[in-house]
């Protein structure tokens, strides 16, 4: 058994080995024909190089011999070149010979026709002298001659037409100059008067067009002033701060300020209503402070209120600074500026008085402009002519001679004094600027939505009531709110004891029934508050 698998295992091995043999043949045909493959293709590449290499050498070849024909040729053409430049300059040296020789023969001519002409001009010279004596001779002589047969002629003229009319030279002469005189005068009137009935047909036209164009470039707002200001609010919350608790905050900032305060009116904002725009200035800036700091009780708001009230100075300042840059005035005194600012707080007939300044003077520059008139003057004297209203009730005189007044004591020029007094005609203008003031005011006016009067008699009112409450002893304070429906009067507490406040109010009352008209009902509120503070050290 052993030895059968040992043969088996030699036949097995011998098998193996022939299969490997057998493979290791076939992959060498396999190598033979790629290597055969191989070696033709490389052939085949040779040829092909050979082929090319043998066709760029013949192309070499045949521009080699071209090159050779083009420098045969260059060659040739540079003989010729060579010759032709040899003939160019022998003709051009013949040519500059001959232009030489031609130079002198000029020249030999020039020179001669020199000599014959100076010749000519001396022998012409001698010529017209004797020819010039001679005439000089024969025209004195004709001239001679003439004048005495002129003066011939005139004397008999003369003769024959005083013979004729019955009048001597003089007196003609004197009749001609009247006849002239006279034709000229009703001439030069007939002129006149068509250049008057012309200016007059014409005169309202140009107007109209000058003062339509002035508005037209100066495009100002004309909305009336307004008694309310609507301040928003910086979160929805601030509502409840603002009101406090139980109404505190709110209350205390009314009566400090004199001012509605309405947070339920629109959404998202609160509106501050008084018809005193001082009182309402105050109130916005003290609010805008409040809701800023956001800590908003009793002690804050008096603090804000004060802070408002110190301020008013700085604000006339800014606000006259701002206006006077918008009119586009400049070089004002620092108490003219200060007193403009504060006519922001006044209002003519509803329309905000420093407004109506900067429209006036905007208005008034482009009239001018228009006209040919001095702009600067004129735009400062419209800016300046309603200045007095800061000073109204303060000093005697109406507001256009105690402006023209303070503006005189400033510094400023005749000019604009004039343009300022006699803007509503108290005086009479001297100079055209004074007149374009007139027609810049009117026209500021005039202007639809500039003005209403039935804000200004409010106001008058409202201000009545507020004085008439003033009047009666031991009130501090008298705040007109709601419209006029509410008074609210303020009391000292060391004159007024808590049992004479109802009393008080009656008589109050009772006053308003008597002296003032008015529609509905006023509700008189007497209010009397007494503090103490101390200081611990």
């Amino acid at each position: 058994m052993r030895d059968t698998a040992i043969v088996v295992g030699m036949l097995a091995a011998c098998l193996v080995a022939l299969v490997l043999v057998l493979i290791a043949r076939r992959e060498a045909a396999a190598v033979r024909r790629q290597a055969q493959e191989d070696v033709q293709s490389i052939k085949d590449e040779a040829r092909s190089g050979l082929a090319d290499a043998q066709r760029r050498e013949e192309r070499v070849s045949e521009r080699e011999q071209a090159l050779n024909a083009a420098e045969r040729t260059l060659s040739e053409r540079e003989r010729e070149a060579t010759q032709r430049e040899r003939a160019a300059r022998a003709d051009a040296e013949q040519a500059a010979a001959a232009h030489r020789s031609a130079t002198d023969r000029v020249a030999a001519a020039e020179r001669d026709l020199a000599e014959r002409l100076a010749a000519a001009e001396r022998e012409l010279a001698t010529r017209r002298a004797v020819t010039e004596d001679q005439t000089r001779a024969a025209i004195a002589a004709a001239e001679d001659d003439a004048r005495q047969r002129v003066a011939a002629a005139e004397q008999e003229a003369v003769d024959r037409l005083e013979a004729a009319s019955g009048l001597t030279a003089s007196e003609a002469r004197s009749e001609l100059i009247r006849r002239v005189t006279a034709e000229a005068t009703q001439s030069a009137a007939a002129s006149v008067r068509r250049v008057e009935a012309q200016a007059k047909r014409t005169a309202d036209a140009r107007a109209r067009r000058i003062i339509a164009t002035a508005l037209f470039r100066t495009a100002a707002a004309t909305s009336a002033q307004s008694t309310v200001t609507v301040l928003p609010l910086p979160s929805d919350d601030m509502k409840g701060r603002i009101i406090g608790k139980e109404g505190r905050n709110i209350r205390t900032f009314e009566a400090l300020t004199g001012v509605n305060v309405l947070v339920d009116e629109t959404p998202g904002s609160v509106v501050l209503s008084c018809f005193d725009a001082e009182r309402r200035e105050v109130a916005q800036v003290a609010l805008d402070a409040l809701m800023a700091d956001g800590r908003i009780n009793p002690q804050r708001i008096e603090a804000a209120y004060a802070d408002a009230v110190a301020g008013a100075e700085q604000r006339d300042e800014e606000a006259g600074h701002d206006a006077a840059e918008r009119a586009g005035v400049s070089g004002l005194d620092p108490a003219l500026i200060r007193l403009l600012g504060r006519l922001r707080m006044r209002t003519s007939y509803g329309q905000n008085v420093l407004e109506h300044l900067v429209e006036s003077a905007l208005i008034a520059a482009q009239l001018a402009t228009e006209v040919g008139a001095d702009v600067q003057v004129t735009r400062r004297a419209a800016f300046l002519h309603d200045i007095g209203k800061a000073l109204t009730g303060q000093q005697p005189g109406t507001h256009a001679q105690v402006g023209a007044a303070l503006v005189e004591r400033h510094g400023e020029a005749s000019v604009v004094v004039n343009g300022v007094a006699a803007h509503h005609d108290e005086v009479p203008p001297e100079t055209v600027e004074a007149v374009l003031v007139q027609a810049a005011d009117a026209v500021s006016a005039a202007r639809p939505g500039a003005r209403r009067e039935d804000i200004d008699q409010h106001i008058e009112r409202l201000d009545e009531l507020e004085k008439l409450a003033v009047g009666h002893t031991g009130v501090r304070r008298a705040l007109a709110m709601a419209a006029g429906r509410e008074m609210r009067v303020v009391v000292e507490p060391t004159e007024v004891a808590d049992e004479a406040m109802g009393r008080l109010a009656v008589e109050i009352a009772r006053h308003i029934e008597s002296e003032l008209s008015y529609p509905g009902e006023i509700k008189v509120t007497v209010v009397r508050e007494v503090r103490a503070s101390a200081t611990a050290g």
